[in-house]
């Protein structure tokens, strides 16, 4: 199953890639192709040396392969930037859910100062003082680039990103000999009462968009409150969203801060009691 997912990943980063470097003054055509242009737009970065992509690679299902990535001037924030592949189905966005959905998620990134460090608004500035993109812009949407169309072309091109054509997928569809019987007894420990894996990650895209307090926050050398910060609920404390698991392969390290580098590792964490012994709910 990785050597296809790989495949496909290569396909899509040829896709993507291709159309940047080979061409890249191609005029978008829509709303999504204006998005695409604009994930790999340093434009979008205080000093102009980083996009969304640098973060979200597409060589790894738009996820990144460092714990925390770096922002401008090598800032670091908190979290691990998680694969933006798999979002058109999902709501609250970020690990602790502060944002309503893929459009409003756009502005965060872009206007954090440990990652791109800009106003949204100055990046319409700076994008209707562009020869190429002020046209664009004008094409698309019959108006000059707004914080609110900069931020609906990014998410239509993140919501393009879907995953469905996979071994998994085939095998759910009746190919009983699409996934190997290594896989299938993978899938039956996954969704057994004793691993509980499918408790937290249903659905096709094996998230239920919960939030859920797995341990790793213990007011000690694990700070990250998580949900609360945005609730201030007490039984937010430490809750996490639950990410979904497709691509799952090539998108380490893992967890909301990259502490866990591999799924063995992952799967060890689950496996030992005393790590989920003190959770407040889950």
């Amino acid at each position: 199953m990785t050597k296809n997912l790989n495949f496909f990943l290569l396909i899509v980063s040829i896709t993507v890639l291709v159309s940047m470097v080979s061409d890249p003054v191609k005029e978008p055509r829509n709303e999504t192709e204006l998005g695409e242009l604009l994930f790999f737009e340093p434009l979008l970065s205080a000093d102009t040396t980083i996009s969304c992509a640098s973060c979200h690679k597409p060589d790894f299902a738009f996820a990144d392969t460092v714990a925390i990535s770096p922002g401008v001037k090598g800032a670091l924030g908190r979290r691990n930037a998680p694969s933006v592949m798999n979002m058109a189905a999902r709501d609250l966005m970020f690990f602790d859910g502060r944002a309503n959905d893929l459009v409003h998620q756009v502005r965060f990134p872009i206007e954090d100062p440990a990652e791109m460090n800009i106003s949204i608004q100055e990046v319409a500035n700076r994008l209707n003082q562009h020869p190429r993109y002020s046209l664009y812009f004008k094409k698309i949407y019959k108006e000059a680039a707004t914080p609110e169309n900069i931020a609906r072309a990014i998410a239509a091109f993140e919501e393009s990103l879907e995953t469905s054509d996979t071994p998994f997928d085939d095998y759910m569809n009746g190919n009983e000999s699409a996934m190997t019987a290594s896989q299938i007894r993978g899938r039956e420990v996954f969704m057994s009462s004793k691993a509980k894996c499918f408790d937290c990650h249903f659905s096709p895209d094996f998230t239920g968009d919960e939030f859920r307090n797995i341990g790793l926050y213990d007011e000690k050398t694990r700070l990250d409150k998580g949900r609360f910060e945005v609730t201030k609920k007490p039984e937010d404390l430490g809750k996490f969203k639950v990410p979904g698991l497709r691509n799952v392969a090539v998108t380490a390290p893992y967890m909301h801060d990259g502490s866990m580098k591999t799924l063995r590792e992952v799967i060890d964490y689950y496996d030992n009691p005393i790590n989920l012994s003190h959770i407040l709910s889950i």
